[in-house]
């Protein structure tokens, strides 16, 4: 029996997860995502052509490949029939190789609503939500009262439906929101749910499975699965710089509860980094930068969010971060992107270790949001060289390679490769 290998990523998101899934899928049999929804922006570029996904795996460009959206996904049946149709502009019939899980739940247009009426209730505290409903959904799926996929084929659906939009509008009330100022792409909430009604008839001409059992019986054939993450690792609903986090479990453990597969049945533990950090939204980040070397990471890695297009706040790398999340994770190798962005630095910062009211520390404090976290840097010599059209690793220069190193012993995890470009073509494998 084969194993689950897992890929995910171990900062706050938009690490390159997308590209690498889709660079790795040649050699397994299925892609699975296991948590998250239309809050996740995967992007992939390939012959000179940018293509972001939000629900569906990363896979779907291999028709050959099966693809499953496992339970632990939200989907808003409106973004991803938007979703079927970009593929289908670009010839890909994603009803041949995608699979839907029954117990997925379903983003309603209200909860996109409470999701707007909650950001604005906290005012000033607001986390930085993406607005497309993830929490509300989520908030659902724990309260015993959210709807999923295998629900639109009853009956009583459309019952079900209005019972939650009511209770919805209700609690929107409360929170002193005007249901009548909501728009979603120009569209009020009732014009939104016509046009998500509509596209309930998309998902239904996929095929809807029993997802643990499809990936256990592809599991006892033989068959390579990898778990596809969303977000980051320190966005993670219980590990993360909590409440800045997303509603899932971003984690390992995750994939467990997202696919319906034991933990015995993990193999790999692939965690990919950016060669710096990122974050988008509020929340603490010990090594964001506010000078020209913040401005310069920004600018030259494009750090524009792909489902929200908001900047992307920029800092150097973060050890004490990324040790924690490869414990949390049981990371057994790393994958490192963007590099290519630290190309015309003199010198390469790490933030190896924590100042935390005057005590050294690598460990992530439990008052992350309300301590002062300075950051203790070390300097590494920058490269300096315009890495465009090396193909391997070894040809990489050599202060890039001291770099990479020097990642590999503080966090005590080997590197498997680098990302030197945005495209598919230009990672390499050490």
């Amino acid at each position: 029996m084969s194993k689950v290998d897992v890929l995910l990523g171990l900062q706050w998101g938009d690490e390159g997860k997308g590209k690498i899934v889709d660079v790795l899928t040649p050699d397994y049999d299925v892609i699975a995502r296991f948590q998250g929804g239309p809050n996740a922006g995967h992007t992939l570029e390939f012959n000179g052509i940018k293509h972001v996904l939000h629900i569906i795996p990363s896979g779907i460009f291999h028709k050959e490949k099966k693809n499953v959206i496992g339970n632990g996904v939200l989907i808003d049946p409106f973004i991803f029939s938007e979703e079927i149709e970009n593929l289908q502009k670009r010839g890909v019939d994603a009803t041949q190789n995608l699979y839907i899980s029954k117990k997925a739940h379903l983003i309603l247009p209200s909860h996109r609503m409470l999701d707007c009426a909650n950001e604005m209730a906290k005012g000033r505290s607001k986390i930085g939500s993406t607005l497309k409903g993830i929490g509300p959904a989520y908030t659902d799926k724990i309260a015993r009262s959210g709807l999923r996929v295998g629900d639109i084929l009853e009956f009583d659906f459309k019952e079900k439906y209005e019972l939650q939009k009511i209770q919805h509008l209700q609690l929107a009330k409360t929170l002193k929101y005007d249901v009548d100022s909501f728009r979603v792409a120009d569209m009020t909430l009732e014009e939104y749910e016509a046009k998500w009604f509509e596209s309930l008839n998309i998902i239904k001409k996929f095929n809807l499975i029993n997802s643990e059992y499809f990936l256990n019986d592809c599991l006892k054939k033989g068959m390579k699965v990898l778990a596809e993450g969303a977000q980051g690792s320190m966005l993670d609903i219980d590990f993360g710089s909590y409440p800045f986090v997303t509603s899932s479990s971003t984690i390992t453990a995750g994939v467990c509860s997202g696919l319906g597969v034991a933990p015995s049945k993990i193999g790999r533990v692939m965690g990919i980094t950016k060669a710096y950090c990122t974050r988008v939204g509020a929340g603490p980040f010990p090594t964001e930068l506010f000078d020209d070397d913040g401005e310069e990471l920004q600018n030259k890695g494009n750090e524009f969010g792909s489902t929200t297009g908001r900047p992307r706040r920029c800092g150097w790398i973060d050890i004490p971060a990324l040790k924690y999340t490869c414990m949390l994770n049981g990371v057994t190798e790393l994958l490192v992107t963007k590099i290519d962005v630290l190309n015309d630095f003199e010198e390469v910062k790490v933030c190896e270790k924590y100042s935390v009211n005057g005590t050294l520390t690598d460990e992530i404090p439990f008052e992350y949001n309300s301590v002062e976290v300075q950051p203790q840097y070390a300097k590494y010599k920058g490269w300096k060289v315009d890495l465009k059209g090396i193909e391997s690793y070894e040809a990489l220069p050599e202060n890039l390679k001291e770099y990479v190193k020097t990642l590999e012993n503080l966090v005590g995890v080997p590197v498997k490769a680098i990302s030197i470009s945005p495209d598919r073509k230009d990672v390499l494998f050490k």
